[in-house]
């Protein structure tokens, strides 16, 4: 059962949510700089790195359950997820920075930039994966659950955007700036300070309430049990359903925003847009994370109420057939001839508008799916007598992370079957590359948002079973 009954309070919702920023950093470095960076700029082969990206999302894929694992089975004054939090994120400064200085400004090789991701990635579980383990152990009420997970994913965006705003302003500013290697050791310096300051800020603001000795005292570590125990439970039914339809739908949004900068700089041609009359810095790249920010603002206010309308898995369905139309609808228009002159301001508003409703939808997706997992954390619990937040969540995480790993992996094959040259000029590019890499990424796009749409419309715990789960457990206990 959750430590709050009814509504949580508002300053828990914010602090709990600032623990993200460090999520919404890596994955915004993840998702839009580091493929382009490391292939662009340092001159790695975009199709190797993308091959990296993917060897290190199936090193995590054993690892991480165990971390989930783990968690769960912590014992201590302060809880089971608390001392991971205090721990990891230092850590995980120091090698967010390595992955944006590599040592003598040159590409590392490959199994050195293996390792240094696989690094940040485990770190970054060491504290997601704790955090978001302590939202069924806050409230058990289906709906503040949901609202934990928008301020959550409300931080994410926040923490992710504010860092593509100054990469685009300050760390890399100006036409061809991504381009230029000299801002990236900065733009990892300072996301690695937002990184250590957001997780053991939330933690340090949730202590008061969460710090306390877990009621049961678990058996010690038994590597064979911990496996049978993590296979028990993500072989859990409705656990299944989620991570087929939320694998599809993480690895469409990896593989858009990966692939971002490529269409953003070669097919929008958005760093050539100015606007008459604003500040020098604004330009039609450097706008692109207002209109994530909006969208981000658009979410949080029609994600509660399509929950309460449609339910969850309904409102996972709806808005992936909508975000497919909407986002791929610029792209199907430029190839037909349709689309307003390219480096235009009516190019560049039109592409923004749709862009906004697109990534409103994308959102609503991904916090449809995450808040699922709250409910199978009671369902296994009746089932076998064990809660296993962390396991479960670790399971959601690293499907989260198939986003980087396998979003990414394709979004370098697509690069890769375009033919785009490194460092090509962007007013030079052929019609024939563009239209190439248009075409595998809506073909891709297309393909995973029907996927997620499926596996997350059949999602088996409705609100009505979850309510009727907890009023059992609940009327159990009073006769008790």
């Amino acid at each position: 059962m959750g430590l709050i009954q009814g509504k949580l309070p508002f300053r828990l919702k914010l602090i709990h949510g600032f623990g993200a920023v460090a999520f919404g950093v890596k994955d915004g470095g993840f998702l839009f700089f580091l493929l382009f960076y490391y292939s662009q700029v340092l001159g790695m082969d975009a199709g190797l790195v993308g091959l990296i990206l993917l060897a290190a999302l199936l090193i995590d894929a054993v690892v991480d359950p165990i971390i989930g694992y783990m968690s769960d089975r912590t014992y201590t004054r302060w809880g089971r997820r608390l001392p991971w939090l205090y721990a990891a994120p230092i850590p995980l400064g120091f090698a967010w920075v390595l992955l944006w200085s590599p040592a003598g400004g040159e590409a590392p090789s490959a199994l050195g930039l293996l390792g240094i991701m696989v690094a940040v990635r485990l770190l970054l579980s060491a504290c997601e994966v704790p955090s978001t383990s302590l939202v069924p152990e806050l409230t058990s009420d289906y709906t503040e659950r949901s609202t934990l997970f928008r301020y959550r994913y409300l931080s994410g965006w926040m923490g992710g955007i504010l860092m593509m705003l100054l990469a685009y302003t300050v760390f890399m500013p100006g036409e061809n700036g991504l381009l230029q290697q000299e801002g990236y050791p900065a733009y990892g310096m300072f996301g690695a300070v937002l990184m250590v300051i957001a997780v053991l800020g939330s933690a340090y603001g949730q202590h008061h309430i969460v710090a306390r000795l877990p009621e049961k005292k678990p058996a010690p570590f038994n590597l064979k049990a911990a496996f049978a125990e993590i296979c028990e439970a993500l072989s859990e039914r409705a656990f299944l359903f989620f991570a087929a339809g939320g694998l599809a739908a993480y690895v469409s949004q990896g593989m858009t925003f990966s692939i971002s900068n490529y269409l953003n700089v070669y097919v929008w041609q958005l760093d050539r847009v100015t606007f008459d009359g604003a500040p020098q810095w604004l330009n039609g790249l450097t706008a692109y994370p207002f209109a994530l920010g909006l969208s981000v603002l658009g979410m949080f206010m029609i994600v509660g109420p399509m929950h309460h309308r449609l339910g969850k898995p309904k409102s996972a369905a709806v808005a992936a057939i909508i975000a497919l139309v909407v986002g791929l609808a610029p792209y199907a228009m430029f190839l037909a001839g349709m689309w307003p002159p390219i480096a235009s301001l009516a190019s560049t508003f039109l592409y923004y508008a749709f862009t906004v409703v697109a990534n409103m939808f994308g959102i609503v997706i991904m916090i449809s799916a995450t808040s699922m997992i709250a409910e199978i954390v009671e369902a296994f619990e009746d089932r076998t007598g064990r809660r296993a937040e962390g396991s479960f969540f670790s399971g959601n995480w690293l499907v989260q992370k198939c986003a980087t790993g396998l979003g990414a992996a394709l979004t370098g094959q697509i690069i890769a079957l375009s033919q785009l040259e490194q460092g090509a000029d962007p007013t030079t590019v052929s019609f024939s590359v563009l239209s190439t890499m248009i075409a595998a990424f809506g073909i891709a796009t297309a393909i995973l948002a029907l996927l997620a749409a499926f596996w997350l419309g059949r999602f088996p715990i409705t609100r009505e079973d979850h309510e009727a789960r907890i009023a059992a457990r609940a009327q159990a206990s009073g006769a008790s």
